[in-house]
């Protein structure tokens, strides 16, 4: 049995060994043909520049420390965007389980508001709050908000009704029933929301530094678009690809952690 479980765990290693070569052998295979297509004007640097020329941008932008203050603020208004739409969300998805007369309430309004597209709202938010940091917020929240309210809540009221009626047969109280019960029992729902909130915070705030932001790495992909420097435009998204990917893995980290406690109980 253990030999069987030695060579069970070998072959998995040798399989997710396979999958990462063959993800970097197909990333080089695209960088170098996007290279050579730029440089052999295959496609048109102008407009689709190439890996070589998008590296001296950035060096030369991190050398100068031009781009530090855009990197820091696009990632505080994420951070800030992206915590305020998961804990809100969170707390109002407990409310609405808390007080089912809320919840009918509310439902079509929760509706409504997902179906619109929020970005239509970054012009009001502009006007109430002003050009900067709090309207670039607000249109993340708003995003974020609504998804994680009827995710959560969607998997609050899924909780199996046996462990509901085997708690309260003990005596539980509605705070004990969603401590011991709602809340654990829904983990998994609220750590993949999170993971989903931060392809949706990105998304927030590059909609809103286009529209307003003087300082960000929308506003750079804007400039470098009004200028005509796609080198600038390509090189601000691998910035945003990089540090987007590095917020998931924390996400995906916390996940596991927290699942792994989950399911030990």
């Amino acid at each position: 049995m253990g030999e069987l479980h030695t060579r069970f765990k070998e072959h998995k290693r040798r399989i997710t060994a396979a999958v990462i070569t063959t993800q970097f052998v197909l990333l080089l295979l695209f960088i170098g043909l996007w290279e050579a297509a730029g440089r052999k004007n295959w496609i048109d640097p102008l407009l689709f520049s190439y890996p070589s020329k998008m590296f001296l941008q950035l060096w030369k932008t991190m050398a100068d420390g031009s781009i530090w203050p855009h990197v820091g603020m696009t990632v505080t208004e994420t951070v800030v965007g992206f915590l305020l739409g998961t804990i809100l969300g969170t707390a109002i998805a407990a409310l609405l389980w808390w007080f089912p007369f809320l919840s009918r309430v509310f439902d079509p309004y929760l509706v409504v508001l997902n179906s619109m597209p929020k970005v239509a709202l970054g012009p009001i938010f502009i006007v109430g709050l002003g050009p900067g940091f709090m309207s670039i917020v607000a249109i993340t929240l708003s995003i974020t908000v609504i998804i994680t309210i009827l995710n959560i809540y969607n998997r609050f009221r899924e909780i199996d009704t046996g462990y509901i009626k085997v708690v309260r047969l003990f005596g539980a109280s509605r705070l004990q029933l969603f401590k011991l019960v709602i809340l654990p029992g829904s983990f998994p729902v609220i750590i993949s929301t999170l993971k989903v909130n931060v392809g949706l915070a990105w998304i927030g705030v590059i909609v809103g530094e286009f529209l307003v932001a003087k300082l960000g790495l929308g506003y750079l992909i804007i400039y470098g678009f009004q200028v005509f420097n796609f080198t600038l435009v390509l090189s601000s998204l691998i910035v945003i690809a990089v540090v987007a990917t590095v917020m998931y893995q924390l996400v995906a980290m916390l996940e596991r952690k927290l699942t792994e406690g989950w399911r030990e109980r």
